[in-house]
């Protein structure tokens, strides 16, 4: 399996992409496992979280970070700052 890949894209690389067609989601901080059973590509615009990955890597995703979650990726989710994000699946 593949690992969580993060970038910090330009406006016009977001635009080409075409975020503001993608689902939205939100949440307080928390704590909560997840798998991801597509991948999963998402762009974040507030907040702070660290993923967790079954082998004990740890990722820190912050604010401005274009994030994919490649498909069968089972994690922990630590919410450290409410995250505000769009995502699609593929």
């Amino acid at each position: 399996m593949s690992e969580i890949k993060i970038s910090q894209p330009s406006k016009d690389e977001l635009d080409k992409l075409g975020i503001v067609s993608w689902s939205s989601w939100e949440c307080d901080p928390s704590e909560f496992d997840w798998r991801y059973p597509d991948q999963e590509t998402a762009y974040v615009f507030k907040g702070k979280v660290v993923v967790t990955t079954a082998d004990g890597a740890k990722v820190e995703i912050n604010a401005g970070d274009l994030v994919v979650f490649p498909k069968g990726l089972k994690c922990h989710w630590q919410v450290l700052e409410r995250i505000e994000k769009v995502y699609k699946m593929e």
